[in-house]
């Protein structure tokens, strides 16, 4: 039918956008999202809902892997649509389930967002997954602000957030140094010399050489053990 409105539907995000501005309101108090950033990296991840199973392990293995965060200048914010009063009663069912799941009670701050704001905002709301629920989805966001991992996973999966500290590492170090990861690469192993840096440039970069294996794949130690010499 002419003239019939069409509802603009948001763009969605993308890695190397600008990650959304917000204030909200948290179980630590009420913070600006960017301001609270600050010089760090972020991971914001949402979960469907307080007091369910699936939920609760993910928090408590979140809380235990804080230090590990911490050591990478990465804050922790979770965010679902549930209020802060349910935020904090439900923490105290998770100090009592941790120890069954490599745990501990949470030490981060959730986000309150009841009227779905920031979950629309970050798309987060997937009705043919979840009706009106925040899937299992995570953004590591730099201290520049702009989104450097998105990862969406089914409500019925725990995430692994070893795999998201592995991530984490394999970014900061890229944003470092001129190189890339391979496949199930961790910290400490070998990298690859991005493609656009030829072997003069190369040279210059990583003195001490590198394996060729194809013109385009060039091994080169971890360039940080050079960096801790």
């Amino acid at each position: 039918m002419l003239g019939k409105i069409f509802k603009k539907k948001p763009l969605a995000l993308r890695i190397g956008d600008t990650a959304p501005d917000f204030k909200a309101e948290t179980t630590t108090g009420d913070i600006s999202f960017h301001e609270w950033i600050g010089s760090s990296y972020a991971m914001i991840f949402s979960h469907p809902k307080d007091f369910t199973p699936v939920c609760s392990t993910e928090l408590s293995r979140t809380a235990a892997l804080k230090p590990e965060f911490d050591k990478r200048n990465c804050k922790i914010i979770g965010l679902s649509v549930d209020s802060v009063s349910e935020h904090t009663s439900w923490e105290s069912d998770i100090a009592d389930v941790c120890d069954n799941f490599k745990g501990a009670p949470i030490n981060f701050p959730l986000i309150a967002d009841k009227d779905r704001k920031i979950a629309e905002m970050y798309g987060m709301i997937h009705p043919a997954e979840l009706e009106n629920l925040t899937i299992r989805s995570v953004f590591i966001i730099g201290p520049d602000k702009k989104i450097k991992l998105m990862m969406t996973y089914p409500a019925s999966t725990g995430r692994n957030f070893n795999e998201i500290l592995r991530a984490l590492d394999s970014i900061r170090l890229t944003a470092d140094h001129k190189v890339a990861t391979p496949v199930d690469w961790k910290n400490g192993d070998d990298c690859i010399i991005v493609p656009n840096l030829d072997d003069i440039q190369a040279k210059e970069l990583f003195p001490d050489g590198w394996n060729t294996l194809k013109p385009y794949l060039r091994l080169v130690s971890d360039p940080t053990k050079q960096d801790n010499k």
